[in-house]
Order: structure tokens, then C-alpha cells, then sequence
């Protein structure tokens, strides 16, 4: 079983803050665990403490009715601390699967909220800890530790008490035992946790050296290097071993130690206790009584030590679950939003619920409906993922309704950027860019892209069937919609022939599928949302040129009366784009159409003959 992490919180009292926000949420089950709980630590320091009147009252004088009816008040006494256990077990259980599935819910709303620059700054793998390894350790936690410290505590501080009561004299030898375990749990802890650091460094570092060995087996096997791989497998496995050993070293002897210490103070007592009653300075019942308290002191104290080190790792993986949810939201401060719209008797456009296939933007303001055409502007766009670094320089473009506009250029040139900023992904940093006469950053977010179908060259396939994935383009689609744009996108014939037809359940982000089949999904996909603006980034670049000649006519189809954008390496794909743009270092340096462009004989010409290569 893993070790859990024992990075501490950078901020404990405001971690704790904010998890007790989501505890008041259910207060009222946790002030019964409360109740509960200290109930049965309460039990079980009333029965221990019932050897002195058991002994002095009935065993010594020989009461044997007294005895009975004593051991069976002790045994009631028990009875309910075992009953309140179970009950707080039970409702701490409930309590915490209620907290944790509050802050997963939290935690999944903030990230479909979050902007797309989070996540260009944050792996993959750290988000996804936060929903696995971090919630996990908080449950556990809870489940586990927030019960126990309770009744830890209590135990401690109401043994100490009873000490006292029983034997001050004998107490304070207790009170340095108390000290010792104290001691050695602290230097003992500080040097666990020193190597526990390390240990969860090493396995971070193996694990992302074998998720790299996984997925680059194949380039393993060509190259030849098994032993090589195996060679720097080995040495991250001895530094892991190395410091795992270390950390479990000095933890593992935290307990025993406690114990031994707790014994040797238990033998001490007891001789100086023993002593004391033969001398009569404390009777036998108390003495009893007394002994049974210091040989179990050492468990709550264990019991503490450990469940607050689960407690602080657990706040450590809060804190970063509460950042994540604290990250401000993706900013919408539009108002125009999409509608469906029908003409009426005269010709005017007027809102409908159902879906017509034409659309509108409308300003909640006021104001007339505005047809959406697919007229997109840039005017003087400048834009940099970082401020100090543009990727954008003064671009000024424009695609008139129904026009096809392709862009060329090397990696890195702003192609996919352009088509970035046109969705609201990013903001620009200068210039405006309109949507049939809107300034984009008028119209809701979820609006503008609603009017907007893409088709990426990385795509994206869900678990579920091949018809389930089409369908996420529309949700409400029919079946036959389903199938009349796996037609248009030219996927029927292969779906068909798959075992399942579109019941074929989809696995693996699509691994049972080939790229071209993913990539024809995902315009199908696109297909069925119908929608009024498409934009298509290297769409046809895993698809070979057989199958990309079949699916054009589809794509014409689908294209028809609706702006395109098109990104694409291959310029054949481009050839009839009633506008082709070349861009270089974030310009605009050629636009017109293949033709034109041809008979410009400048960078389009050279490219397409291939005398040149945009770097």
C-alpha cells in the first residue's frame, strides 16, 4: 500500500477553513458522529475506571450480588460505547461520501468553467490527480481520521485526568512517559517525513519514466533499446527503494518504540504502585484501576500521532483541490445571443423555439434581430499567449458570408490562432474582430460557439458508440440525422462494415478505429450540428487521398451557404478556397484565390511548386 504524502498545507488554517465550509454543510451528521464518538471514548474510560469499585466494594468484602450486579453495569456500560461506535461509523461514512461528492461537483463545475489558458499552463496528469489522489485522501481521511482524533484526544485528556484522581503521586512518572513518546514521535516524524518527500519525488519520476516506456513501446523495439530503458529503470527504482526504505525505516519504529516506552513506565508504576498498597497509601482497586489506564495509554497517543499526520496530508491535497476550485472562471461579459428565427407573413424575422436551420442574433437590450450570415472581420488583430511574446501581428482579414477562406502556412505561422481567437478560446490584445457586424465580445461565449462546427486534427472520441459520438455534435439528433451526416462526411460505408454498425462501442479515445476513421467520425460529428460558421484545422490530414476525393463532394454539401475556414499542409485541399491566405511570422503576406495567387508568382507560387518552404 502507498504511503501517503506528508507535504503540509502552505496555508493550514485557511485549508481548514475552507473544508470545514463543506463540512457545516452537514453539520447536523457530524455533530451526531461528535456526540457519538465521544460517547464511546467516554465508555470506554467509565468502564475501565469501574476496577475500583469492582474490587474495593464487592471482590474485596466478598459481596458476590454486588459483583454480579457491578460487572453487569460494566458490561452495559460497554455495550453502549460498542452500539455508539457502530453508530458513528455508519453516519461518518454518510457524512463524508456526502462532503466528498460536494466537492467533486464543485470541483468538475469550476473545471468546465475554467479558460482554456489554465489548462495550457497545468498537465493533464496534475488535474487529474486532484480529482483521484487528492479527493481519495480526503475521503480516507474523513472516513478514517476525523472520528478518531476525536476519540484519540478525549481518551488522552480523560486519562490523564483519571491519572490524576486515581494516584496524583504516581501520575507525574506517567506525565514523563507521556513526554518520552511525545519526543521520540516528533524526531521520529520529522525524519519520516523528510524521506516520504522524497520517496513521493522518486515514484512521481518513475511513474512518468514508465507511463513513457507504455506508450513509446514501439519506439523502444525499432531503435533497441530494451537495456538501455532497463538500465535507467533501474537506477530510479534503487533511489525510490533507497529513500522508501528510509521513510519506512524511521516510521515503522514509531509504534513499537511508543509501546516499549508505555512498558517500561508500566513496570516502573506498578512496582512503585504496588509498594504503595502494601504500604497503605493506595488501595488495591484504585491500584487496579490505575494500571489498566497506563497500559492502555499508549494506543490513543499512537492512534493521535497517526491519524493527524492522514489529517495533514489530506488538508495538503485540499489545498490544492481549493485552489483549483477558487481559479476565477472563464470571463463571458457578452450579452447578443443566438436564437432561432422563421419569417413571418412579410418577410420579418421573428424568434421561435423550435429549430428552423436559420438563425439570429438578438440584443437583450433591444433591438432588431440580426441575421447570421457568417460575415467574420479582423481589424488590426494583435494577440500573444503571453504579453510579452505576440504571436499576431496587425492582422486585418475578412470572409463574406458563404465564402471558403484557407490558410497557409508553416508551424508556428497563427493559423490555428486565427481560428482560436474567432471561438473566444483567447481574448486579443488589441483590435477587434466582428461576427456579421458584432464586436465578438458582445455576443455570450456559449453562443458564439454554438454557431461555430469544428473539426480539429487532434480529434477526440468519448466511450460510448459510434452513433453516441456523431450525436455529441447534437444531442437531440434522430437516428436517421445521425446517419444522413455519417453519409455527408463519407463514414456510412466504413461504419457499416464494422460488427456493430454504429452500435459499435467506441474504446480507447477510438484505438479500435484508424485515424482517418476517427477524423471522418469527427466531421460527421460536425455534420450533424449543422452549423452556420465551419472551421476545418488539418480535418483531412490523416485521411488518404482516395477517400479525401469522395468526401469533398459531402463537405461541399455541408458547406454550402456557410463561411469555412480552412487550415491545411496539403494545397491541394485548398485549391478551390474562394480565398487563400498566407501567412508567415503572424501576418498576412499573400491573399487571393489559387489562381490569383498563382499568377502573383510570389511565396504561394514557390510553395506550391515547391521551390519553397515556409519556415
Amino acid at each position: 500500500m502507498a504511503q501517503p504524502s506528508r507535504k503540509r498545507p502552505k496555508n493550514l488554517a485557511g485549508t481548514f477553513l475552507y473544508l470545514l465550509h463543506y463540512m457545516g454543510r452537514h453539520k447536523f451528521l457530524l455533530a451526531i458522529v461528535a456526540v457519538l464518538v465521544s460517547v464511546s471514548a467516554l465508555a470506554n474510560l467509565l468502564g475501565t475506571y469501574m476496577l475500583r469499585p469492582l474490587i474495593n466494594r464487592y471482590i474485596v468484602p466478598g459481596d458476590l450480588h454486588g459483583l454480579l450486579l457491578g460487572v453487569l453495569v460494566t458490561a452495559g456500560i460497554y455495550l453502549c460505547g460498542a452500539l455508539s461506535a457502530y453508530g458513528y461509523t455508519q453516519t461518518m461514512v454518510r457524512a463524508a461520501q456526502k462532503i466528498v461528492y460536494d466537492i467533486r461537483k464543485d470541483l468538475v463545475h469550476t473545471m468546465e468553467g475554467l479558460p482554456l489558458p489554465y489548462f495550457d499552463s497545468h498537465t493533464h496528469g496534475d488535474t487529474m490527480s486532484r480529482f483521484t489522489n487528492d479527493v481519495d485522501t480526503i475521503s480516507d481521511a474523513l472516513n478514517n481520521s476525523f472520528a478518531m482524533i476525536i476519540q484519540s484526544f478525549i481518551q488522552v485528556v480523560g486519562t490523564l485526568v483519571l491519572l490524576f484522581i486515581l494516584n496524583w503521586r504516581l501520575s507525574f512518572l506517567v506525565v514523563l512517559g507521556y513526554g518520552a513518546m511525545f519526543f521520540y514521535i516528533r524526531y521520529s516524524g520529522k525524519k519520516s517525513t523528510f524521506y516520504f518527500n522524497r520517496q513521493q519525488k522518486y515514484l512521481g519520476e518513475l511513474n512518468g519514466y514508465m507511463e513513457e516506456l507504455i506508450l513509446g513501446q514501439k519506439v523502444v523495439k525499432v531503435f533497441n533499446h530494451e537495456e538501455k530503458n532497463m538500465e535507467t529503470f533501474r537506477k530510479k527504482n534503487a533511489l525510490l527503494r533507497e529513500a522508501g526504505t528510509s521513510a519506512v525505516a524511521y516510521s515503522s519504529t514509531m509504534v513499537p518504540m511508543v509501546v516499549s516506552i508505555s512498558y517500561i513506565n508500566y513496570a516502573i508504576v506498578a512496582i512503585l504502585g504496588g509498594i504503595m498498597a502494601v504500604r497503605g497509601l493506595t488501595d488495591v482497586g484504585s491500584l487496579a484501576s490505575y494500571l489498566v489506564f497506563v497500559r492502555q495509554a499508549a494506543m490513543p497517543i499512537n492512534q493521535f500521532t497517526q491519524q493527524s499526520n492522514l489529517m495533514l496530508a489530506a488538508l495538503a491535497g485540499a489545498e490544492r483541490i481549493f485552489e483549483m476550485i477558487q481559479e476565477e472562471p472563464e470571463e463571458d461579459d457578452g450579452a447578443v445571443v443566438l436564437v432561432n428565427v422563421r419569417e413571418d407573413g412579410n418577410g420579418t424575422l421573428e424568434e421561435c423555439p423550435e429549430r428552423t436551420g436559420t438563425w439570429a442574433w438578438k440584443d437583450p437590450a433591444g433591438g432588431p434581430l440580426v441575421p447570421l450570415r457568417g460575415d467574420v472581420r479582423f481589424h488590426e488583430v494583435n494577440f500573444g499567449y503571453l504579453p510579452e511574446k505576440q504571436i499576431l501581428h496587425e492582422i486585418s482579414l475578412y470572409a463574406k458570408p458563404g465564402q471558403k477562406i484557407a490558410f497557409v502556412g508553416s508551424t508556428g505561422a497563427g493559423k490555428t490562432t486565427i481560428t482560436s481567437l474567432i471561438n473566444r478560446f483567447y481574448d486579443i490584445s488589441s483590435g477587434s474582430i466582428t461576427y456579421d457586424g458584432i464586436d465578438i465580445r458582445r455576443i455570450r461565449k456559449d453562443s458564439l460557439r454554438r454557431s461555430l462546427g469544428m473539426v480539429l486534427q487532434d480529434t477526440h472520441l468519448f466511450s460510448g458508440t459510434i452513433a453516441d459520438n456523431i450525436r455529441f455534435g447534437r444531442l437531440d439528433a434522430t437516428d436517421e440525422e445521425v446517419q444522413a451526416a455519417a453519409r455527408l462526411a463519407n463514414a456510412d460505408s466504413f461504419i457499416r462494415r464494422l460488427p456493430e454498425g454504429y452500435q459499435t462501442m467506441v474504446t480507447g479515445d477510438g484505438r479500435n478505429l484508424s485515424q482517418g476513421q476517427r477524423q471522418l467520425l469527427a466531421i460527421a460529428r460536425a455534420a450533424v450540428a449543422d452549423p452556420p460558421v465551419l472551421i476545418l484545422d488539418e480535418a483531412t490530414s490523416s485521411i488518404d487521398t482516395r477517400t479525401e476525393a469522395l468526401i469533398e463532394k459531402g463537405m461541399d454539401r455541408l458547406m454550402e451557404g456557410r463561411t469555412v475556414f480552412v487550415i491545411a499542409h496539403r494545397l491541394s485541399t485548398v485549391r478551390n478556397a474562394d480565398a487563400i491566405l498566407v501567412l508567415e511570422h503572424g501576418t498576412v503576406i499573400e491573399r487571393g484565390s489559387h489562381d490569383e495567387l498563382l499568377a502573383q508568382k510570389g511565396v504561394y507560387y514557390q510553395l506550391y511548386h515547391g521551390m519553397f518552404e515556409l519556415n
